[in-house]
């Protein structure tokens, strides 16, 4: 029996020798391992074994991104404005030894180094750069971190300013200037669209006036043509109609008398219009009237000579 209590006890110690030399470490993860109160090694995310009594674990480092987030700091610009500043640091440790040796707390480190250097950017701008220039800003922050961080084993992956607040009192007058830009802007919009409007009506006038000239123009040509044309129709029409009369009498051989009548007939339609006050009697009539009678002297003597 007693044989047997020393076997089971000593199986005991042996599982707990063993459970205390075996190490999991998770993904990600690095166990700093000091023998005899010394860095002995880093053990790497798995399976590890250890001596018991002799390895101790002095840290465990997360080899992951992490995100520090630091309260709203106030600093001073170069014009005397004092703004606060709310900013946050990504930071990877790369060297598990150097993380844990060479600086006690590497976060609050990195903290009072980010608002340190912070200070010192912001006092070397005025309000509107520090307003206006955040990428400047974190570039100039994260090249004094990595300088100051290569010693420590920290890599600064970036740096963000979450928010600049100025005074409520340069708020308000920044407000006030917007909003006086905006209304400057907005005059001059509506300026610049008045005159457009008025340029574009005068080009619409004169292009009105122009185009009635112009229609005008050929109206007036077209009327001026159209009157040509029918001048042009209607003397030629009176020289055809001359030369057919010409024709008819050349060939029907009219002689004087027949001529002397129809000058008689014509007369009357010569002393028509309200214009003829005065009718004077052309030197032609006598004879007219002489080459008539002489021609009714004939048809009477023809008359009175037939069988």
């Amino acid at each position: 029996m007693t044989m047997i209590i020393i076997v089971a006890l000593f199986v005991a110690v042996l599982l707990i020798i063993f459970w205390r030399s075996v190490r999991i470490v998770p993904h990600s993860m690095e166990d700093v391992v000091e023998r005899f109160g010394k860095f002995h090694r880093t053990l790497s995310s798995g399976f590890n074994v250890v001596i018991p009594g002799v390895d101790q674990v002095r840290e465990r480092i997360d080899r992951r991104v992490q995100v520090v987030s630091f309260p709203p700091q106030s600093a001073i610009t170069e014009d005397n404005l004092a703004v606060e500043v709310d900013s946050a640091v990504y930071i990877r440790v790369v060297d598990a030894y150097r993380a844990t040796y060479e600086v006690a707390n590497f976060i609050q480190a990195v903290e009072q180094l980010t608002l340190a250097t912070l200070r010192n950017v912001i006092g070397g701008m005025n309000l509107e750069g520090t307003l206006t220039s955040r990428d400047q800003i974190n570039r100039e922050l994260k090249s004094v971190l990595d300088e100051a961080t290569r010693d420590w084993g920290i890599e600064i992956s970036r740096i963000e300013l979450k928010g600049i607040e100025p005074p409520s009192s340069v708020q308000e007058a920044m407000e006030m200037q917007m909003r006086a830009d905006r209304e400057k802007r907005a005059q001059l919009l509506s300026a610049e669209g008045e005159k457009q409007s008025a340029v574009l009506r005068a080009e619409g006038e004169r292009t009105a006036a122009v185009l009635r000239a112009e229609g005008a123009a050929e109206a007036q040509a077209l009327t001026a043509k159209a009157d040509a044309q029918a001048q042009t129709t209607r003397a030629r029409g009176e020289a055809d109609s001359i030369h057919m009369v010409f024709k008819a009498l050349h060939t029907s051989r009219v002689d004087p008398d027949v001529l002397a009548y129809h000058y008689l007939q014509k007369l009357p339609e010569i002393a028509q219009g309200d214009a003829n006050k005065v009718w004077i009697v052309p030197a032609e009539m006598g004879s007219a009237l002489q080459g008539l009678g002489g021609a009714f002297d004939r048809l009477r003597s023809e008359v009175v000579n037939l069988p």
